[in-house]
């Protein structure tokens, strides 16, 4: 019988980070000793944050602060049960109202996590009769559930709308009894990009589909007052079911998934990451209830992050960066090679600016890029050092042509 942990020794990616920790340059699990949300220390290393999901900058809203702090005094640290015994608060049934209402739909449930709100509603819904059909980028817990819920899986070319045609034919041919869901990202995580959801809609009712809308990262972003991509392109009734996270945006943990109440009902009942999981503790929902409450208060909040991102795309590309099809607070910097991103990452950080390198696997060999995203508490004055240091960089490391 072989060790199961023969493997460790030959694996590849532990390789490849034992070089980088040796050479200096490995570029995860750097702890952050202060942060303030645009600009946070490491390792007494100053630098201004381009590399997190606090789109809004809610993290250190003195509201949203205080209401974790007046939750854990009421309600203590945890609930240390799961919803269906003693996990309940009311707390929790008012966020999911108030969730509902702001994605606009009939009922809504929340989750731990992002992820586990996507496992759950996928293997309730799925079955191995049925078919999932994903977006070739969508986030890896939507390819995870659809493993789990043991139904088909075929892909689809990202945003390509007749790829996404040709396999809903045949779906329809060859499974004319099967049930059929459409998945995709309301925004892409890396891309920036959107989900083009009125034209996925009209496809969806044309072949008696079903339609799933990821909306992580548009949550709190996109739409009018942040209600998501759903809302952006005012097609509210043509997703079935919308799913959240709340790391993002609203500055906490967890998830959500909304949908019709029957839908929802039906969930909550069958969702293995529901069931068996201690529910969100009193902190992480009393946090996204005050952000709910500041920007239903003050929607500048969701206009400033597009008018910070935008300066920064422009400047982006008027430098000569590839910053891809992004219309959103993600800005991807296209670098192909991966030991070149390493070295450019690694003189931002030098120069001052915290980013995401992303490499393989987790992007296509030749694809890799750095993650940049951007804030609505952003200052005008740390967008041009933001653009200065990347012009800067990018001639010292020879990314970038001269003039």
């Amino acid at each position: 019988m072989a060790d199961l942990f023969n493997k460790i020794a030959r694996d590849p990616v532990l390789k490849a980070a034992n070089m980088g920790r040796e050479q200096g340059i490995y570029p995860y699990f750097r702890p952050l000793s202060e942060t303030e949300g645009t600009e946070v220390v490491i390792e007494g290393h100053r630098l201004i944050m381009i590399g997190s999901n606090n789109y809004l900058g809610l993290t250190t809203h003195p509201k949203v602060r205080q209401a974790a702090i007046d939750a854990i005094r009421h309600y203590g640290t945890s609930c240390t049960g799961s919803r269906f015994l003693n996990g309940t608060l009311e707390i929790h049934k008012e966020l999911e109202r108030r969730l509902a209402k702001f994605l606009g739909k009939e009922a809504a449930i929340i989750f731990g996590t992002g992820y586990q709100s996507n496992l759950g509603a996928i293997t309730a819904l799925m079955g191995s009769d049925d078919i999932a059909v994903c977006d070739k980028e969508v986030h890896a817990c939507i390819v995870d559930g659809v493993k789990m819920a043991g139904c088909k899986l075929k892909r689809w070319r990202h945003n390509d709308l007749n790829d996404l045609e040709r396999v809903l034919k045949e779906c329809a041919t060859e499974s004319p009894k099967s049930g059929v869901m459409v998945m995709v990202d309301g925004v892409y995580s890396m891309g920036g990009d959107l989900a083009p959801l009125p034209e996925i809609i009209d496809l969806c009712k044309r072949y008696g589909a079903r339609f799933f809308v990821d909306d992580a990262h548009g949550l709190g972003v996109m739409g009018q007052g942040g209600r998501g991509t759903h809302f952006h392109f005012n097609c509210v009734d043509g997703v079935d079911v919308i799913m959240g996270t709340f790391s993002k945006s609203f500055a906490s943990l967890g998830g959500v998934i909304a949908g019709d109440k029957n839908v929802v009902d039906y969930i909550q009942h069958h969702a293995r990451s529901f069931i068996f999981s201690a529910s969100m503790p009193p902190a992480n929902v009393a946090t996204v209830l005050a952000c709910l409450d500041v920007i239903e208060a003050d929607p500048s909040y969701v206009a400033r992050v597009h008018v910070q991102a935008g300066k920064v795309r422009d400047g982006m590309r008027k430098i000569g960066y590839n910053v891809g099809e992004s219309v959103t607070p993600i800005i991807p910097v296209m670098i192909g090679n991966e030991m070149h991103t390493v070295f450019m990452w690694q003189s931002l950080f030098n120069n001052g600016l915290y980013t995401n390198p992303v490499l393989p696997p987790a992007v296509p060999p030749s694809k890799s890029l750095l993650r940049t995203s951007y804030m609505a508490t952003h200052t005008d004055e740390q967008i041009e050092t933001i653009l200065d240091t990347f012009e800067k960089v990018g001639h010292e490391t020879g990314f970038l042509l001269p003039a």
